[in-house]
């Protein structure tokens, strides 16, 4: 009986693709964006800083998968959910097992049994390992709903920190960079924001953490 280990596979390209772009360019093709941001890396190449970007071009991105490793948030809440699965599994494998233990026990003494004995013993067993079923069913969905819940607060904390951030530094858009998945090929480092970002996320959370330990 095994439920299955959900280890919060969130999805941030859209989030991080969006969040700081203008209201008149919310609806900007994320092909058109790319290219954008190509070119804006190209030109910083050329001049060697970011202080020739004019100030409607002030584009960076984050490295996702970076951000997801060392965001605080993220890893706590991954480690409480796949500790809460494995303890669900541990307790519907403890079902399953006792329940075979009844399923063996009926093999060896239901010979000796009458045929009415017999049919309702088989009747009992088979309610109980449909309601382990149905209870091992009901497990996964409840995790997979909690965890499609936390990936929606993960969202909206990282897009209002970067809402925040974009209005500080004066960027139009931040795009996101994953090895392998990802509209930017190359960047120059001057435009990654990563650390910035991720240390205020840090900061955030440990005063979220420190203010609900005073109550």
């Amino acid at each position: 009986m095994k439920v299955r280990n959900y280890a919060l596979g969130f999805t941030m390209t859209a989030l991080l693709m969006s969040a700081c772009q203008n209201d008149q360019n919310k609806q900007a093709d994320k092909t058109a964006a790319a290219t954008v941001a190509q070119q804006a890396a190209t030109d910083t190449t050329a001049a060697g800083d970011v202080t020739g970007l004019a100030a409607s071009e002030k584009i960076v991105y984050i490295n996702t998968d970076t951000l997801l490793t060392n965001y605080q948030y993220f890893k706590d809440v991954s480690s409480r959910l796949k500790n809460k699965a494995q303890k669900t599994e541990q307790n519907l494998r403890s079902q399953a097992e006792a329940f075979q233990k009844e399923v063996a026990k009926y093999q060896q003494t239901g010979a000796g049994m009458t045929a009415e004995q017999q049919a309702s013993t088989e009747q009992k067993l088979a309610q109980k390992q449909q309601q382990i079923q149905e209870r091992s069913q009901k497990a996964g969905n409840d995790i997979a709903t909690e965890e499609s819940e936390e990936m929606k607060k993960l969202y909206d904390r990282v897009e209002d920190y970067l809402k925040i951030f974009c209005e500080q530094n004066g960027y139009k858009m931040v795009l996101s960079y994953a090895r392998g998945n990802s509209a930017i090929l190359y960047g120059v480092t001057d435009l990654d924001v990563t650390p910035e970002v991720l240390k205020g996320l840090n900061e955030e959370y440990e005063q979220e953490k420190a203010a609900a330990k005073k109550k």
